[in-house]
């Protein structure tokens, strides 16, 4: 299709000061779609149209140009909507006019224009199909996260062969553990963008495929470096599901009606880590650390045969697929997506990825604070790993199969919190409500004032019935195993919660957003392993434990502090609404 006499003059940033005139806007809402006579475009009753579309091609779509549009939600009676009426400002506190609507000679030739959307009950559309089958999708997306997150944490049920084997640290053998979460860091920022631009089915097979051959050198490798080098290939490769499933799931479950499937979504980064001792600790201790992986290479074949049903889901990719099918039919140019239309080039693209996450970092407080008070939660989670063998196997003398039970605490306040989060999501439904359909972003910080206090909690039963206080014997093991419960808890709560917030605080800008978290918690949850053992040797356990029940006190009045300022903070801020 021909489009240049759009793109005479791109800006490259949504932000530039020159794009196009800034109007301030305190209290933004959502630009009502105009409509033609005869076209009758609506939002289907499971969308809500304030809050942020995660199925936009945020990475790829050159914004600034042509703004946001709905498109991708829609539907409409024809399948089609006018270009001109359905562009609009990208949502910010303040509002520019796309630089395609700011020059009027472009805004005749885009009358022309026809955007492809959805057809009323398309059966195309993700949202439409059976919900079983979507149900089905959502556990497969789910359970491929859970796979990888599994692999990060169950080479820690046997460090000590590992060890022995290769004559080394276990700060070096940590490193096993910390190179793969880097690689899970590095590897959304490329997968997501491609996946905008080749819709996400072809990322669910190729990667996860090298991931697992990846797998093979692990449990062969003849040196520690060969160990630590295909760890981090693993991460990277493996990151595929994290760069996609949350995606996904918001896919085929619209905002309204998409919350325990996100609960489910949010929780499996955590459960992952958690099963990965239970099973590798059996594992090394009964056949050896190298059947560590072979396993994990069939948990992972598994999984992908799984990941292969998924059909593509993205909206963009469905809907571009229809406008170059329909060109050829009707032979009309005119007929394309704004994702077509408004292409990033690919240093925009380079920049969106890898430059504006970390600009956002240095300028926008809420992002960087909940950023880092959720990848500190993440980096516990990777503490924990390393702290239970130094209390349950140093201090009670137990194999490593039987410490890694001990996790099993954990997983039970994962559960719990399952349950809690979608009354989260109902308790925000019914905020909206009352507020007239329009609930500010600082209501999805609930969860996180309720989660925020069970974090502590859990840290100072851990130091304080951890040997020497709590002498080993009888059911004292409680003690120290308990603490997990409520660790586990605040930590999905107050993840769900964290996310939810950065979310709509940032709608505009939200993969830049999601890809600035990313690489904050992977970077504290690859440090932590590095010096969490000596740490509690030093320490003890008892004062070891404390610090992090400290410091995860001090960090309670954030959540309380942005739910009472945070409408002024974003007030402040050029990306936030």
């Amino acid at each position: 299709m021909e489009k240049a006499h759009l793109r005479q003059n791109p800006a490259t940033e949504a932000d530039d000061d020159d794009a196009a005139p800034a109007v301030e806007k305190p209290e933004p809402g959502h630009v009502t779609l105009s409509s033609r006579p005869g076209n009758h475009e609506h939002a289907p009753a499971s969308h809500d149209p304030d809050r942020p579309d995660l199925s936009f091609p945020f990475q790829t779509t050159n914004t600034a140009e042509g703004g946001f549009t709905d498109e991708y939600r829609l539907a409409s009676k024809t399948g089609f909507i006018a270009a001109d009426l359905a562009l609009r400002p990208v949502p910010s506190h303040y509002h520019r006019l796309p630089a395609v609507l700011a020059d009027p000679e472009k805004v005749l030739r885009l009358k022309e224009v026809r955007l492809v959307t959805w057809y009323e009950n398309d059966p195309e559309d993700p949202r439409n199909w059976n919900n079983a089958y979507k149900w089905y999708i959502t556990f497969v997306c789910a359970l491929s996260v859970v796979s990888i997150a599994f692999a990060t944490a169950i080479i820690a049920g046997d460090f000590g062969d590992v060890m022995e084997e290769f004559q080394v640290s276990e700060v070096v053998v940590a490193l096993s553990v910390s190179l793969m979460i880097i690689g899970f860091g590095l590897g959304p920022l490329i997968l997501a963008p491609l996946s905008e631009l080749h819709g996400r089915r072809p990322f669910w097979v190729a990667p996860f495929l090298v991931y697992i051959i990846f797998n093979i050198p692990c449990a062969l490798a003849k040196n520690i470096g060969t160990l630590l080098v295909s760890r981090f290939l693993c991460g990277l490769f493996g990151s595929g599901p994290f760069a996609l499933a949350g995606g996904a799931i918001a896919d085929i479950w619209d905002n309204n009606e998409r919350g325990f499937a996100v609960a489910l979504f949010a929780a499996a980064p955590y459960g992952g880590p958690v099963l990965g001792p239970i099973v590798g600790g059996f594992i090394g201790e009964t056949v050896g650390w190298r059947w560590i992986f072979w396993v994990n290479m069939m948990f992972a074949g598994v999984v992908v045969c799984l990941c292969a049903t998924i059909p593509e889901t993205y909206a963009p990719a469905i809907l571009l697929k229809r406008a170059k099918r329909l060109r050829v039919e009707t032979g009309d140019p005119h007929i394309t997506t704004e994702q077509e239309l408004f292409r990033k080039s690919l240093k925009e693209i380079v920049v969106e990825t890898a430059v504006r996450p970390f600009e956002m970092i240095a300028t926008e407080p809420i992002l960087t604070l909940l950023s880092l008070y959720a990848s500190l939660i993440y980096g516990l989670l990777y503490a924990f790993f390393f702290s239970f063998p130094i209390v349950f196997s140093e201090g009670y003398g137990y194999n490593d199969g039987i410490t890694g039970l001990m996790f099993c605490s954990v997983l039970i306040g994962v559960g719990l919190a399952l349950f809690v989060t979608p009354r989260l999501e109902r308790d925000y439904l019914r905020r909206a409500k009352e507020k007239g359909g329009h609930a500010d972003p600082e209501d999805r910080l609930i969860g996180m004032m309720i989660g925020c206090w069970f974090i502590p909690i859990g840290m100072f039963i851990f130091a304080w019935t951890s040997p020497p206080t709590v002498m080993p014997g009888g059911g004292n093991w409680v003690g120290p195993c308990s603490a997990g419960i409520p660790f586990g808890f605040g930590m999905v709560v107050l993840y769900f919660s964290a996310n939810a917030y950065i979310i709509d605080a940032y709608p505009g800008y939200v993969a830049s957003a999601l890809a600035a978290k990313i690489v904050i918690r992977s970077g504290l949850g690859a440090a932590t392993p590095l010096f969490i053992t000596a740490m509690f040797h030093n320490l003890g356990n008892g004062w070891a434990a404390s610090v992090w029940g400290f410091i995860s006190l001090g960090l309670i009045p954030i959540p309380f502090c942005f739910y009472r300022y945070g409408k002024w903070v974003r007030s402040k801020s050029k990306r936030a609404i």
